[in-house]
């Protein structure tokens, strides 16, 4: 099967760009690019009976997926994660119908495994040889596992703060790990540098177009799941967002196939209150993020100052009558701890922080008791005992 991916484009200026040589940003705007398919030829030659006798995976959503060939995909067999009913938390919380999209089951136990899977399978059928990435932990280590199934080097610039189980995966994995003095921003400067440098490609958060893909299916997933009838609310911790915007996307484009209708789900952004520009940016009506000052939480992967895909980001929350949340980091150690008393998900702080958020919206009358939400857990939190 040929792939219907037709270019990529600046959601900023709508410039086009080649999809089949390397890509990164648009220059002119300082935007990611996002990946575009022949959606009308699509919708004719596709439908949803078809998915039913389909293996989980990558080659479940070929078609809407950017790769020439799907079935040489560098995978380990992310995705198709469990939709978990939480009726223990639900009855407590006084809500009828409360999920939990479990993403700490993908390989390397995060969510992190979706998008690597992608970007470094396009990247490969691109004639990507070597990769760098800068990452809060869990990316770095998501990308050493696939470069090593993909026989390619990785290069992983991670602060040296970085959960020590993070450290010690990435060097398992036989990639290189560089370890920064300061945050994540720091770890992007140095890894833009190096990528420079050495010719590497850089597969860090939105500067290239293909991990974002990846995460789509998370919302691809919901859609089937939820038997085309989306949930009412999505509630999602928001460090680089790409996550956040891969769904948005996902959303688009099946109303563009006719498989749902022009019904969205109102998208939460959650952040710990000792990094959250993006909650800032809502809260004053502003079109872009400023970077946020002395970021410091326990959740490492909400640890990220600078926002790149702010306007994505916001535009999906306002687009959808979303909101944006902070949680402090003592509430998301207790949902961590909650979670695995009542629902048996040991929850990464991460995703814990979204039952934090949702207790702060609960509270505050936004949400109904009989509204369907879905919170992600994106990892495992046995990657943070220590």
């Amino acid at each position: 099967m040929s792939t219907y991916l037709t270019h990529l484009e600046c959601p900023e200026c709508h410039a086009s760009f080649e999809a089949d040589q390397l890509q990164t940003i648009c220059e002119a705007c300082q935007s990611p690019l996002l990946a575009r398919y022949d959606l009308p030829r699509l919708r004719q030659a596709w439908d949803r009976p078809t998915l039913a006798g389909r293996d989980p995976g990558m080659g479940h959503w070929a078609e809407l997926l950017p790769l020439a060939d799907v079935d040489g995909a560098v995978t380990l067999g992310e995705g198709n994660t469990p939709l978990i009913q939480a009726g223990q938390l639900g009855e407590q919380l006084g809500l009828e119908h409360l999920y939990i999209k479990e993403e700490g089951v993908n390989p390397t136990g995060t969510f992190k495994a979706r998008g690597l899977a992608m970007a470094v399978s396009r990247a490969v059928e691109l004639g990507v040889k070597s990769f760098v990435i800068p990452t809060a932990g869990n990316a770095g280590g998501a990308l050493a596992a696939y470069a090593a199934r993909a026989g390619a080097e990785a290069h992983i610039y991670m602060p040296a703060d970085a959960p020590r189980l993070n450290q010690i995966e990435v060097r398992a994995h036989g990639a290189q790990l560089h370890l920064v003095d300061g945050l994540i921003d720091e770890a992007g400067r140095q890894a833009v540098e190096a990528a420079q440098t050495h010719a590497w490609f850089n597969v860090s958060t939105f500067r290239e177009p293909y991990r974002v893909e990846g995460k789509k299916m998370m919302g691809l997933e919901l859609a089937e799941s939820f038997d085309w009838q989306l949930p009412d609310v999505i509630i999602y911790p928001t460090g680089g967002g790409t996550g956040l915007v891969g769904m948005w996307k996902a959303f688009d484009e099946l109303e563009a196939l006719g498989w749902i209708s022009s019904d969205r789900p109102r998208m939460v952004s959650v952040q710990a209150s000792g990094c959250a520009p993006v909650v800032r940016a809502v809260e004053e009506g502003a079109e872009r993020a400023r970077p946020w000052e002395d970021a410091q939480t326990v959740a490492a992967g909400l640890r990220v100052p600078a926002v790149f895909a702010d306007r994505l980001i916001l535009r999906a929350i306002r687009e959808s009558h979303g909101t944006a949340v902070a949680v402090d980091d003592d509430a998301i150690l207790r949902a961590q701890a909650d979670l695995a008393y009542a629902e048996g998900v040991l929850a990464c702080p991460e995703g814990a922080a979204t039952l934090a958020g949702l207790r702060k919206l609960k509270e505050a009358g936004w949400i109904r008791a009989d509204q369907s939400l879905v919170l992600f857990n994106t990892g495992s939190g046995l990657k943070y005992l220590s």
